[in-house]
């Protein structure tokens, strides 16, 4: 006879096998982990937990290895500097000292949303679990300068934080493309945080800034003949200036912790439908390719006025919904020059998260939906090759605004080395959509994985690979059709007509010492262009961060 087991907030459920005496919940550990043992999501029947919230983890998968900065909790003292520039998630503690999250938010509700649907089994969410941020390290654990660390410690308790960092990304073409060779660009990034609430005495403010430099040329136009889709994260759009002004805005937690709102200039997508480990490959960061060519979604390093409201409405779900103003990527390239942006339109997304965490290793889940609309009408794409004064008279002709979807999933598969979001191997995927009528590349969608401890004595290294897969609107491959058709060229950087591209990345990211991340990268493009006249180009290089 099946016995019932209780699960807080959850129907009974019925199980064919009696309940077993239940392991307690781990104590947090600090022992060194052993390289040679991974925790997996799908252990044998025979060992399944009952109820995986009650179960503590496996202690293979949560012994830390002995160069994180993460303490044994799982949970990092934030404000840090050797967080990536991402603010999706709060940074700063709650105005409640009471709270009984510091980090992230706590819930309208007590209760969990779609997770309380899961079997016991699997549904592991505890308070406690919401506590440590999604994130992905800049560079390496710790720091380049070790001696300044007293330094950093004394003015973070103060209200002050900081970053320094270089990245510098070398990509060489080696087969296929338009013209062999090497491409070199780099970035550097000064980051700091102002707690107003230590400094002033502003409960819950803090206010972000960010300026950066970038140099270089990027592998993708001249060399491999690509003119929509970045082939190196670090690409233009910094305005060839010593300091281009990123972030400059002010953050509030209030609501006993409840509601989170940032409000200045910022880029979307370090907001907005983006992951860790999306950032992690180089082409999809800081977001999708098909959300980035968007004015809407301000893609970094350009920003924009506006503002972010942030909620939980159970423990497992959070909201966050935005209003900002749009203008052309190519205005303000310095990012001080406030007041030379044309203001064309309003952009407003709005983003849904569940976060599951499964089975007794808490393997943590986000399930992203968004949406977003831009008031900006756009001139039809169709007349983006065919002359306009022709485009105008064919019927359908007409400028509209911009929608934006995207489903975005990542999963943990295992855990090893920590009790932290990115102590695991992850699956992910992902799809987007944008108007045909304005965009250039209208569907995108990719899938992959990003794992660690893939090579023993390497825990926290990390292996990814990324397939994505681009396809051009149907309103810039017709316009093409018709000039085609006219007898009217395509322009220099249209080889043919436009279709679809895919490619294919992969790299290993190498903590190699304190303050210094080394990844080799390798990329296929097939179809560069989206056409079939560029043969299939093979890339290959490294990147390098390195963390003050």
């Amino acid at each position: 006879m099946g016995v019932l087991a209780l699960k807080t907030g959850v129907a009974s459920v019925a199980h064919a096998v009696p309940i077993t005496a239940q392991t307690p919940v781990a104590p947090v550990s600090d022992t060194i982990i052993s390289p040679n043992s991974k925790a997996r999501a799908n252990p044998p029947m025979s060992t399944r937990p009952v109820d995986a919230e009650a179960m503590g983890p496996e202690p293979s998968a949560i012994r830390r290895p002995p160069n994180t900065p993460i303490p044994p909790s799982g949970v990092p003292e934030l404000p840090s500097s050797g967080f990536a520039t991402m603010d999706f998630t709060p940074l700063m503690p709650s105005e409640d000292k009471k709270s009984p999250h510091q980090i992230e938010l706590d819930a309208l509700l007590p209760s969990e949303g779609p997770s309380g649907l899961l079997p016991p089994r699997l549904d592991a969410l505890r308070d406690t679990d919401l506590n440590d941020p999604y994130y992905v390290p800049t560079a390496g654990a710790g720091h380049l300068l070790r001696a300044i660390d007293p330094m950093r410690e004394w003015l973070r308790k103060r209200g002050f934080t900081f970053s320094f960092s270089y990245k510098g990304e070398a990509m060489g073409l080696m087969s296929g493309g338009l013209e062999k060779g090497m491409s070199y660009v780099h970035e550097l990034t000064l980051q700091a945080i102002f707690d107003l609430q230590k400094m002033a005495g502003l409960n819950g403010w803090s206010v972000h800034t960010l300026v950066m430099e970038r140099a270089g040329k990027a592998i993708q136009n001249g060399r491999v003949g690509e003119y929509y889709v970045a082939l190196q994260e670090v690409y233009s759009l910094s305005g060839n200036v010593a300091a281009h002004l990123v972030d400059f805005y002010a953050e509030k937690k209030m609501m006993q912790n409840r509601l989170d709102l940032i409000f200045g200039r910022m880029s979307l997508t370090h907001v907005f439908a983006t992951s860790p480990l999306l950032c992690s490959f180089m082409v999809t960061c800081s977001a999708p390719v098909g959300l980035k060519q968007n004015p809407a979604m301000s893609v970094y390093p350009k920003a924009t006025w506006g503002g972010r409201l942030r909620f939980r409405p159970t423990r497992d779900t959070a909201v966050q919904v935005g209003a900002y103003s749009v203008s052309a990527l190519t205005d303000n390239p310095s990012g001080w020059s406030w007041g030379a942006e044309n203001t064309t339109g309003l952009s407003l997304p709005i983003e849904f998260t569940w976060q599951p965490f499964l089975t007794r290793n808490r393997l943590p889940g986000h399930y992203v939906i968004g949406y977003a609309h831009d008031t900006t009408r756009y001139a039809d794409k169709i007349s983006s090759v065919y002359p306009k004064k022709l485009a105008d008279h064919l019927q359908g002709t007409r400028s509209a605004p911009a929608d934006m979807m995207w489903v975005e999933a990542d999963q943990m598969m295992y855990r090893l080395g920590g009790r932290n979001m990115m102590a695991g191997g992850y699956l992910m995927a992902g799809y987007v959509h944008t108007t045909p009528h304005v965009a250039n590349i209208s569907d995108q969608a990719y899938g992959g994985f990003s794992m660690v401890g893939m090579i023993p004595g390497r825990i926290t290294d990390r292996f990814g690979v990324l397939y994505s897969w681009y396809h051009v609107s149907q309103r810039r491959r017709l316009s093409q059709e018709l000039a085609q058709e006219a007898g009217l060229p395509l322009g220099s950087s249209i080889h043919g007509i436009q279709n679809n591209s895919h490619i294919i990345e992969a790299y290993y990211g190498i903590d190699a010492f304190p303050g210094i991340l080394i990844q080799p990268e390798f990329q296929y493009m097939i179809h560069p262009g989206e056409t079939h006249r560029i043969p299939n180009a093979v890339m290959a290089g490294l990147k390098l961060i390195a963390n003050l």
